[in-house]
């Protein structure tokens, strides 16, 4: 008895050891994207980008295991702060990447507060507020925000395309709001116009757009739409089939691969839609191509080209790894030097350069873009011009900047 007494403690110490030495080995990384609601295409092709960064590194920095471990959100705050709070406090994830959509970035800034020994690395979250007023120290954004993603956009519109008034349709939440801000405020200082009742706002995972499709004004040059996902496809569905003749400016995500890479749901009659965004699918560089090459090879079943979500997710999880890399993956004081050394942290990547401003907020090339029918029928958008190393406040001073307030329905009024 006492034989057998003693192999089991032994056995049990055994295991204990070993399960130490793995857990000092294994770092633990968590990944949010929205897998559910009408956002879920864009939150599988973020997936793809967190695998593609990943691959890169073989899972492994400084010798030490990257085990991702995936959470899923549908877009609202509250979704991403249950599945937040379960990779942080049950899972026990050291650092976290994530989350794709605006409002979910917002509540999950106040959250990493609480948190400060973890490390939030953001996905493709781009409410501007979510680093520019009270920011989280400890809460990275490598890609850019909804408004950085519009520059040279509303200039082009009035300029190139002649428009001088607009009418807006957007989901109503954050980070339309600050897609419409960042389109508007040229547009505007130069003489557009975009009344405050030709702007709607629909909720996400909105279906029927026919009471908003025939409320639309004929008095305008334009409609400036930010949808995504699902929303997208079904007012762009929905417009074509109730003869819609307006023109349209795109929002980022309104044009994205996303949408026009979605198999049965190319719409031709957005050939010619002038948009902006982090990337351009024809842009002509080896480091854009490579990217391109290594998605369709890694997945032969995604989108035509990356979207700007796996683009982002991508950037943002290399970042993370190459942070690790920097301090030898040691988070043994909590993480502090590893987000000293993401805050100083300057890489370049699929679209150039990238680095943090202050508020830990990226600074990179924003594309300006259009429409265009590629090779075998597939709807790309192709490049008009590179807006080089755009800020968030977009060279203005800080304090300057705020002047101009909080996005919002009505910011800027412009009429």
């Amino acid at each position: 008895m006492r034989i057998l007494i003693k192999r089991t403690l032994a056995t049990a110490l055994f295991i204990l050891v070993a399960n130490l030495v793995m857990a000092q080995g294994t770092i633990k990384m968590g990944s949010l994207a929205t897998l559910e609601g009408a956002f879920t295409v864009l939150g599988e092709d973020s997936m793809r980008g967190v695998k593609m960064a990943l691959n890169e590194f073989n899972y492994s920095v400084a010798g030490k295991k990257i085990q991702l471990i995936t959470g899923s959100s549908d877009a609202s705050p509250d979704s991403a702060i249950r599945a937040t709070r379960k990779l942080v406090e049950q899972d026990g994830v050291q650092l976290l990447v994530g989350p794709l959509s605006g409002s979910e970035g917002l509540a999950i800034k106040d959250y990493a507060k609480t948190k400060p020994n973890v490390t939030f690395v953001n996905g493709t979250s781009a409410a501007q507020d979510t680093t520019l007023r009270n920011p989280a120290d400890n809460f990275f954004r490598f890609s850019t925000d909804g408004a950085q993603w519009m520059a040279g956009l509303g200039e082009y519109a009035y300029k190139e395309k002649g428009y001088r008034s607009v009418a807006v349709l957007a989901e109503d939440y954050s980070f339309p709001y600050t897609q419409v801000f960042g389109f508007l405020e040229p547009f505007c200082r130069l003489g557009g116009k975009s009344a405050i009742d030709a702007r709607f706002w629909v909720p996400i995972g909105n279906k029927d757009y026919s009471s908003v499709i025939a409320a639309l004004p004929d008095d305008v040059d334009a409609i400036y739409v930010a949808l995504g996902g699902a929303d997208s496809v079904n007012f762009l569905t929905q417009y074509e089939q109730a003869g819609g003749e307006l023109p349209l400016i795109g929002g980022s995500i309104t044009v994205d691969q996303s949408v026009l890479g979605s198999k049965g749901k190319t719409r031709k009659f957005v050939i010619g839609t002038p948009a902006a965004g982090p990337i351009s699918d024809t842009w002509k560089d080896s480091r854009w191509d490579k990217f391109v090459a290594d998605y369709k090879k890694q997945f032969p079943d995604g989108f035509p080209s990356p979207s700007l979500f796996a683009h982002g997710y991508y950037i943002n999880t290399k970042a993370a790894l190459l942070g690790l890399l920097l301090v030898g993956g040691d988070l043994s004081d909590g993480g502090k030097k590893y987000r000293q050394a993401l805050s100083s942290l300057t890489f370049d990547t699929p679209t150039g350069m990238v680095s943090l401003d202050e508020r830990r907020n990226a600074i990179a090339d924003i594309y300006l873009t259009e429409v265009f029918e590629g090779t075998g029928g597939n709807l790309m958008n192709k490049t008009i011009k590179v807006i080089p190393q755009v800020s968030q406040t977009f060279g203005m001073e800080y304090n300057k900047f705020l002047n101009y307030g909080q996005v919002g329905r009505e910011n800027p009024r412009c009429d």
